[in-house]
């Protein structure tokens, strides 16, 4: 009996864990298709334009926290950080966490403001809706500051 009861306690040890060895990856975040540099948007690409060229600037970066968006007239990004991502087909929602200095809309002696809001000149400063137009194009469906669709920056 006591034999019996070894062989169980070492055939048990040494077996694998059935849930670990059969444990699924980590599901991927629904916007990770969008991952990357991006040009274009506010102006048409130019055809022919190299890798090189297009990672020197691009004018929208999508990351897993963060949405970076380059301006025409500012040297930095300016960043949005994600509060969700809702994915349907061919189409990526965000919402964004407000951003504190968003609701200064005068400038200097009560005048506009002279830098850009930050958004992508959606509706909701704090929203943006993605349409996939094709595998490597986009467009911010809604947003006067991307008139021109986005084109994925090639890889090497």
């Amino acid at each position: 009996m006591r034999r019996i009861l070894i062989c169980l306690i070492i055939s048990v040890l040494a077996s694998p864990l059935t849930p670990a060895s059969q444990a699924q990856p980590a599901p991927s975040p629904p916007h990770a298709w969008l991952y990357g540099s991006w040009t274009g948007g506010l102006f048409p690409v130019p055809s022919g334009l190299s890798a090189q060229a297009c990672l020197a600037q691009p004018v929208v970066i999508f990351t897993k926290d963060i949405v970076l968006r380059g301006t025409v007239i500012d040297q930095i990004y300016h960043q949005r950080v994600i509060e969700t991502v809702r994915s349907g087909p061919n189409t990526t929602d965000f919402r964004f966490i407000p951003n504190p200095g968003a609701d200064i809309s005068s400038g200097i002696f009560g005048g506009p403001a002279t830098t850009p809001q930050p958004g992508f000149g959606c509706a909701d400063p704090n929203a943006l809706h993605v349409v996939k137009r094709g595998e490597n194009e986009i467009i911010f469906e809604g947003c006067r500051d991307f008139p021109e669709p986005l084109y994925r920056c090639p890889q090497q």
